[in-house]
């Protein structure tokens, strides 16, 4: 319930408590409060079991965490067997080698290993700039467009 309270916080919360309430009745405040959250947890707990036993015997092992969408996708992904094939099938896949041909196809080259860019620990950088030279050595320019700028 209060995992992500830091022991800064709970310091000052206590300090807080000891000044707000004093020495003397602090005892009673926190056994008071713990008194109601231990009325509160046996209200949602009876309240559970209503809805239970209201519901069937078919959702006698119903989990109100499961209405959390995310815990209700999690299992329904996990129990589904085409979803393990696909885990299988994506584990084929090289993304990286496929986007490679992607921009190499962008880029009008052909996709042969001595016409790769250096690669930099296995892969190949995407963002340096290539220049394209004509048969005389002269860089090709961009064609201008003056109505653009």
């Amino acid at each position: 319930m209060f995992s992500d309270i830091g022991a800064l916080e709970l310091v000052t919360l206590v300090v807080l408590a000891v000044l707000v309430f004093g020495p003397e009745k602090l005892p009673k405040v926190i056994q008071d409060v713990s008194r109601f959250i231990r009325k509160v947890r046996e209200f949602s707990d009876s309240a559970k079991q209503d809805i239970r036993s209201e519901l069937g015997p078919e959702f006698k092992d119903f989990e109100f965490e499961d209405l959390n969408p995310k815990t209700f996708l999690r299992k329904q992904l996990e129990s589904n067997e085409d979803l393990k094939e696909l885990k299988d099938l994506r584990g084929t896949f090289d993304f990286k080698k496929e986007m490679n041909e992607v921009a190499d196809a962008v880029h009008g080259r052909e996709a042969t290993p001595a016409a790769a860019p250096a690669a930099v620990n296995g892969s190949p950088d995407l963002l340096k700039k290539q220049d394209k030279r004509d048969d005389q050595g002269a860089a090709e320019r961009p064609p201008y467009d003056s109505d653009a700028t």
